[in-house]
């Protein structure tokens, strides 16, 4: 974004006293990241008030700052722009900015694999057109008009996350956005204690299409019947299902795994094998909605293959994590559900990249009233003709613990409530060059932590 103070006054509908010259480069809330010539957005909270940061800011960079009609004392020498409420000021910009941008907008949403998935997209078009895409955890009401208004005025794709707890939440944000391309990865467990079912995940999730431009297509899980059963329902909606099902507009089978990453091949609208460094059957499922969406910009099959060649994903999503010792993690530990680790052990149990495989599984957080049911149930996807060991990390996870017991022989299932050291001298002691060891649980659990030791 570069555009003036006096331009910005008019986007918000506000007076604009002197500085109407002063260019705007980009928006921060944080003065630890404010980049130079940035727009500075003060938030007055109950512990902290970020007026108190706006000196800094300038002698950080920052061009301009906002500041709340009602907050007294506002620099007289600097160019300040008056507002009512930080948080829709914030959003009318980026409203704005949206509205003059002429890049492709796509919005992903999803119980699980929304970033991935961005992270696919943005990969896979990147040697082809100028991409940005969400960065980090930035992809709620907050988050989402700060990437919008850090877009560049060149950037062709914007590749936009959106998350939620609550119904609404996805509007809000696909009507900010309004994008072209919406993908929806899946419908899952998380928020569970929100939404009360999953039904009521898929209805939120759903709420993508409200933004989705007239022309726009909606890209999603075509294997999950709840999703089938609302875009049937959608009698103008233009919708394209990608999954393993003979029904989708574009389906995966022969997936084959290596060191180095997942071949499969495609038929229906785009056909062929293809190749993603990515390790997992449910990876290859989220690489479908970016060739789709590839094929939608007009990308031959040869430019996808060379797009998905190229892709990387944001850190511990399946990623293989080598160490000093020999021992070979996949690192999975942003978040779980009980969806998505249910296909992390799948993958491990089918795969040939180490013969002595082991879990290790943290709790699964905000699954609401049945999320004892939902830990006793990963018994029932472990194979323990597959799996040598596992080790369970936190309160929930003793659930599991008392349904594997009678399965896996003694001194080869172990659980702490909270003491990473237990299960990091498990590894040491019986851990060597053949074991292969899967890291998965809720992002609160940390259970990347067990990796410093050993990196």
């Amino acid at each position: 974004m570069k555009r003036t103070i006096k331009e910005i006054a008019e986007w918000l509908n506000v007076e604009c006293a002197g500085y109407v010259d002063t260019i705007v480069k980009g928006v921060s809330i944080d003065t630890r990241t404010i980049s130079e010539g940035d727009l500075f957005i003060p938030f007055r909270g109950e512990s902290v008030n970020g007026h108190k940061y706006v000196d800094q800011a300038f002698e950080k960079g920052a061009s301009a700052t906002l500041w709340l009609k009602d907050e007294p004392n506002p620099p007289s020498d600097k160019p300040v722009l008056f507002v009512d409420d930080a948080e829709v000021a914030l959003q009318e910009m980026a409203r704005a900015y949206r509205h003059e941008h002429r890049a492709k907008f796509i919005g992903v949403t999803g119980s699980n694999g929304k970033t991935s998935s961005k992270d696919i997209v943005a990969s896979m078009l990147s040697p082809f057109y100028k991409v940005q895409k969400t960065i980090g955890n930035f992809n709620n009401q907050l988050g989402l008009p700060i990437t919008i208004l850090n877009l560049d005025e060149d950037t062709e794709i914007a590749v936009l996350e959106m998350g939620m707890s609550g119904f609404g939440e996805i509007e809000f944000l696909t009507k900010l956005a309004k994008p072209h391309y919406a993908v929806i990865t899946n419908i899952g467990e998380a928020h569970m204690q929100d939404l009360g079912s999953r039904e009521g995940i898929a209805k939120a999730k759903f709420e993508i299409i409200l933004g989705l431009d007239s022309d726009g297509i909606l890209f999603f899980d075509g294997d999950e019947p709840l999703l089938q059963n609302l875009v049937k329902e959608q009698s103008e909606l233009t919708y394209k299902g990608f999954g393993f099902d003979a029904s989708n507009s574009l389906v995966a089978k022969a997936i084959e795994t290596t060191e180095k990453g997942s071949r499969f091949t495609v038929s229906g609208e785009v056909n062929g094998d293809f190749f993603i460094p990515v390790l997992g059957k449910h990876q290859v499922k989220n690489s479908l909605n970016a060739m789709l969406i590839g094929k939608s910009l007009g990308l031959t099959e040869d430019q996808i293959r060379e797009g998905l060649s190229q892709v990387s994903l944001t850190d511990m999503r399946m990623q293989l994590v080598p160490t000093h010792k020999g021992i070979l993690f996949i690192n999975d530990a942003y978040n779980a559900a009980p969806t998505s680790m249910t296909a992390a052990i799948q993958f491990v149990q089918s795969s040939s990249l180490r013969t002595d495989k082991w879990l290790i599984l943290g709790d699964m957080l905000e699954l609401g009233d049945d999320e004892k049911k939902f830990h006793e149930q990963i018994a029932n996807v472990i194979d323990t003709s597959e799996i040598s060991r596992v080790c369970l990390y936190g309160p929930r996870m003793k659930w599991l613990y008392d349904q594997l017991n009678e399965k896996i022989d003694g001194g080869k299932l172990i659980h702490t409530m909270d003491d990473y050291h237990v299960i990091e001298e498990y590894i040491n002691k019986y851990a060597n060059e053949k074991t292969l060891i899967l890291l998965k649980g809720s992002r609160g659990m940390k259970l990347e932590t067990l990796l410093n030791s050993f990196k």
